[in-house]
């Protein structure tokens, strides 16, 4: 069996910038081992697989670890190759087991927006100890969204400072850890994504934990629009927009690479 292949820089404008996504068109999906397999040869954050089914495209994500309830970068990536290489239109309805339907629009200068439900953080009463000792700077505040702990700084420094302990992170499995801090330059806020239980030490840049970042902020900060930083040694920029309930990321997206993938079986 051959299947082609697309890897795509998300977030980014640049080529080996932002966070690489691969993406599988298919007729139907694989079977699940043999999805996960294809995502630890791969070895990257996320490999994205696509089904169309009267006219929704259902899109299942796998990390090099685990198959991930939600992925916004590798979802991006996806409408660019399907947009670019399948001759589908620039409004596209995906489809997966976590949010239902959500949309994707692509714009005539290549920004990419997906429209996310609201996925804001709340505070929590107890911390996990296990997320203390696993972060070398205390933080401000701790909340809980659906995905990850937050754990919010003072400064950008702090962020970038960071350091992590794998082992008492990865207890907190099934949720992650993103840490921001406001900003005083061109973004409004930055982050870091650790993730050494779901996929692996740190993510590049993570699309989906910005449906719980910009409402956050949005409220702090008194905004309805903002951009923001993820900067992670690859880093990569994001645009969000607070409507109604519902978050809009956004973001561009850059080929790196097709590729045919020969599976024997």
């Amino acid at each position: 069996m051959q299947l082609q292949q697309y890897v795509v820089d998300a977030f980014t404008q640049q080529v080996f910038g932002g966070n690489p996504a691969a993406v599988v068109v298919l007729e139907a999906f694989l079977e699940e081992s043999l999805m996960q397999n294809i995502a630890a040869e791969n070895n990257l954050s996320e490999t994205a697989f696509v089904v169309a089914k009267n006219g929704v495209y259902h899109i299942r994500w796998f990390s090099p670890l685990t198959e991930i309830d939600f992925c916004g970068h590798a979802s991006l990536a996806s409408a660019y190759v399907l947009q670019r290489f399948y001759g589908v239109g620039t409004h596209i309805v995906f489809a997966c087991a976590l949010l239902g339907e959500f949309s994707i629009d692509i714009a005539a200068d290549g920004i990419i927006s997906m429209t996310f439900p609201n996925r804001a953080p709340v505070a929590i009463a107890d911390v996990p100890p296990a997320l203390l000792a696993g972060l070398s700077i205390a933080p401000q505040t701790v909340l809980q969204s659906p995905q990850a702990y937050f754990a919010v700084y003072a400064s950008e420094a702090e962020v970038r400072a960071l350091n992590i302990e794998e082992a008492p992170l990865k207890t907190l499995k099934p949720y992650d850890v993103v840490a921001t801090a406001p900003c005083d330059g061109e973004y409004a806020f930055v982050s870091r994504y650790f993730w050494p239980a779901n996929g692996g030490h740190e993510d590049p840049v993570t699309g989906s934990i910005h449906a719980g970042l910009f409402p956050y902020w949005g409220v702090r900060l008194h905004e309805q629009k903002m951009t923001a930083k993820q900067i992670s040694a690859r880093g990569g920029v994001l645009y969000g927009e607070l409507v109604a309930k519902k978050v809009i990321v956004s973001g561009y997206a850059k080929l790196y690479a097709a590729s045919t993938l020969y599976l024997d079986e």
